[in-house]
């Protein structure tokens, strides 16, 4: 089954499998697209999952605001000192926060696995940390 398309459509099983892929595929694209400095476009290699290719696109464009709200949220680590790993993890996790595709448990676990798998145990406890964060303020206002 195919992930979904666009924003607010919510799937099955399978999407979420699917979904997982494409979150993935998101994060070698912005990872390339952030230590390389080319353009997204030229990194698209075969057919890229439209998920993929739309959160790489819409959170490359956002990278500014969301590299702020890291920042504000993480205490003493400014967006730019984390890896790139790190920075494109919390960047697609804030993307989704703002969606409503998913819950935001979903979105900050979704992260917290990405960070075990591709960065550190470490990573992934910053990352749960400034993504708890964000969510805890975004339910006190």
């Amino acid at each position: 089954m195919r992930s979904g398309r666009g924003r607010g459509r919510r799937g099955g099983r399978g999407d979420r499998v699917s979904r997982k892929a494409a979150r993935r595929t998101a994060l070698f694209l912005l990872y390339q697209w952030d230590v390389t400095g080319q353009p997204l476009a030229s990194l698209y290699e075969g057919d890229v999952d439209e998920w993929a290719r739309t959160t790489a696109e819409e959170v490359a464009a956002d990278a500014p605001d969301l590299d702020r709200r890291v920042t504000e949220a993480a205490e003493g680590w400014r967006a730019e000192r984390l890896g790139a790993v790190e920075r494109n993890i919390l960047r697609i996790a804030l993307h989704e926060l703002d969606g409503e595709e998913v819950p935001d448990e979903v979105a900050i676990d979704e992260a917290v696995t990405l960070a075990k798998r591709y960065a550190t145990e470490d990573a992934a406890r910053l990352v749960n940390g400034i993504l708890g964060r964000i969510v805890r303020e975004k339910a006190a206002r």
